[in-house]
């Protein structure tokens, strides 16, 4: 990271194909490569159910909210950089050709509805596997370690080491995919592009390629604190039936996420050398999902922050 560094944003980001999305306080702005080397850009502003219920602002609650809602803009994301890398079969092309003006109208407003029913599948499916893998199979599998551990505040230690390790080697398989590790590299692009602005150095490749690609506001870091917390909260609740076990974990899930989401804001923003040693292990882990971008990605991550922080809204096509 750089040594200069003299303020803290609230912009965030993520990494898509070929491309990196950042979020300011008003905008997101996406910016993608073309496979003609083209740098596309499209910007909307921000719109969020907490501007309208302000109660949803509250500690805890607005954590549950903003990660639905990161999880929703995400999704459209990767959705939207896909689109240039989506290959339209010749009868498609012909037949869209042949269309009358009324007819490709009702086309594209049957594909957009379509678009946004995948979205919000995507989202429950990504919500279901999530948890499934990360928080119900691990109870599942220490269920069988009952009897053999009657301690419950070990109990639950014993269930959140296997969380953990489900979720390292679930990251560290799919950081092998060679597809993965290309969206890694602007996942690093987005990090060390946010630590220039904060440094209040110019954004050019050359002050970017220097920064830091550990972030610790980073969402690979709010994921291993959620693991933490859900050991600490689940030791709090001793259920001897695993159905009920289950049936607990899950509604104790935006409990936990809350307060993950409490503990990564504050890291983000605090000095403090006990932050930074809890920031810790979600920095380590940022060393799988983050890798070092060539020229050509932090170009683009770029022209994502600037856009953002031009303040003018272009489109608003995702």
């Amino acid at each position: 990271m750089s040594e200069n560094k003299c303020h803290i944003t609230s912009i965030g980001g993520q990494a898509v194909i070929e491309g990196v999305m950042m979020r300011g306080p008003k905008e997101i702005a996406i910016a993608v490569r073309t496979p003609e080397g083209e740098i596309v850009i499209d910007k909307k502003p921000v719109s969020s159910i907490m501007q309208k219920l302000k109660f949803l602002k509250l500690p805890i609650i607005r954590g549950v909210v903003a990660f639905i809602e990161s999880l929703i803009t995400g999704t459209k994301a990767l959705m939207f950089s896909a689109e240039f890398y989506d290959v339209e079969d010749e009868a498609d092309k012909k037949k869209k050709e042949e269309m009358t003006e009324e007819e490709r109208k009702k086309a594209e407003a049957k594909e957009a509805k379509a678009m946004t029913w995948a979205i919000y599948s995507s989202v429950v499916i990504a919500l279901v596997f999530g948890i499934g893998l990360f928080m119900m199979l691990p109870t599942v599998i220490t269920g069988f370690l009952k009897s053999f551990i009657s301690n419950r505040v070990l109990f639950s230690l014993t269930e959140g080491v296997i969380r953990i390790a489900i979720f390292l080697i679930y990251m560290a398989l799919v950081a092998q995919m060679k597809d993965i590790r290309r969206v890694f590299e602007y996942h690093g692009a987005e990090h060390k592009t946010i630590f220039c602005y904060e440094g209040g150095e110019e954004l050019t490749i050359e002050n970017v390629r220097k920064q830091s690609r550990l972030h610790p506001r980073c969402g690979t870091s709010f994921l291993l604190i959620v693991m933490v917390v859900s050991i600490i909260t689940f030791s709090f609740v001793s259920v001897d039936n695993p159905l009920t076990r289950i049936v607990t974990r899950l509604l104790l899930l935006p409990v936990v996420s809350g307060i993950s989401y409490e503990i990564i804001k504050f890291a983000g923003r605090s000095k403090s050398k006990f932050m930074q040693w809890v920031s810790k292990p979600g920095m380590w882990l940022q060393k799988i999902t983050t890798n070092e971008p060539d020229d050509s990605q932090i170009e683009v991550a770029i022209a994502s922050l600037s856009a953002v922080l031009t303040g003018n809204i272009e489109d608003d096509r995702w």
